[in-house]
């Protein structure tokens, strides 16, 4: 296979692309080795932050890119999956498991022991995405790039899921997580797929088990490091989240030790023209996952 140094520049759609992104994207795919060919597109272009005017990815083309690279020798992709046929329904459909339960209420010690059950089988996964379009704010959207999802589930009085966890790549340009770790730009390009971001978090709204959510995430933080490297070879250091101050005070996140270190500028990871400055911004917390994560994400220390 040729080297990545071998190539001074590749160009694509209008876009050239220097040796040392042409390294990143190398990196990418041998890492990211759980992830498909479309799901590397979205990552690469994340990280490159290529994108067109309103702010989306320019994902077919970052596959024409990443396709270019295969012909030259210099990535190897995954094979190729079977996609959906056109026209096929893209809607998640409701089914009596989504529905509200019985309230449950009372202290963690009546409901426990509480387990985190990693999404894996076609059952767990629409389980999980109707539950989290049902009842979280945001609805189901398909994550970018690499991905882990988590069915929370209570033992007694009966065995029944309690909540949802969903962790993906972290957000490109955080200004406040940046200052927090000391990233400029090309450190962040380095180290930004060893930061994994809790972009869903949802107990069921008939659920209001005391201390869950907080019990919740810290047996997630223990498990987190291992499932992220068994799928995807890479050991995250740090783990992100963003809580809207409107809807939610954050305290679960707080009581599981997570950090808060600032606000977002409540632009939208999607918004390049700067329209919404200030508009949604929410709290930036942050969990490291070792003591010395900040010093290893600056590359101050060898792994």
């Amino acid at each position: 296979m040729a080297s990545a140094e071998d190539i001074r520049v590749v160009g694509c759609a209008g876009r050239m692309f220097t040796a040392s992104e042409i390294a990143l994207i190398g990196e990418v795919v041998a890492t990211c080795r759980g992830l498909s060919r479309k799901e590397l597109a979205n990552t690469v272009g994340e990280l490159l932050d290529w994108r067109r005017p309103n702010g989306s990815l320019k994902q077919p083309e970052c596959l024409q890119l990443l396709e270019r690279l295969e012909g030259q020798g210099v990535v190897a992709l995954p094979a190729k999956r079977q996609t959906k046929p056109i026209g096929s329904a893209t809607s998640i459909p409701r089914t009596e498991a989504g529905q509200a339960g019985e309230p449950l209420t009372g202290p963690l010690a009546e409901f426990g022991p509480v387990s985190i059950e990693r999404v894996v089988d076609t059952q767990a996964r629409r389980r999980f995405r109707e539950l989290i379009d049902r009842h979280h704010p945001l609805g189901y959207k398909v994550p970018f790039g690499a991905h882990l999802e988590y069915l929370v589930w209570i033992q007694r009085p009966e065995p029944a899921v309690a909540g949802c966890l969903q962790f993906s790549s972290a957000a490109w340009r955080i200004q406040a997580r940046d200052r927090w770790i000391g990233w400029d730009d090309a450190t962040r390009a380095r180290h930004l797929q060893q930061v994994v971001n809790n972009s869903r978090f949802l107990v069921l709204p008939w659920v209001h088990i005391k201390n869950l959510a907080s019990a919740t995430l810290a047996q997630a933080m223990r498990c987190l490091p291992s499932d992220w490297r068994a799928q995807y070879g890479i050991t995250p250091l740090l783990v992100e989240t963003f809580v809207d101050a409107v809807l939610y005070s954050g305290g679960c996140y707080r009581a599981a030790n997570w950090m808060e270190v600032g606000q977002t500028s409540g632009r939208g990871r999607d918004d390049r023209q700067h329209l919404r400055h200030g508009a949604e911004p929410k709290r930036v917390l942050v969990y490291p996952l070792r003591r010395d994560a900040r010093e290893r994400l600056r590359g101050d220390k060898q792994p």
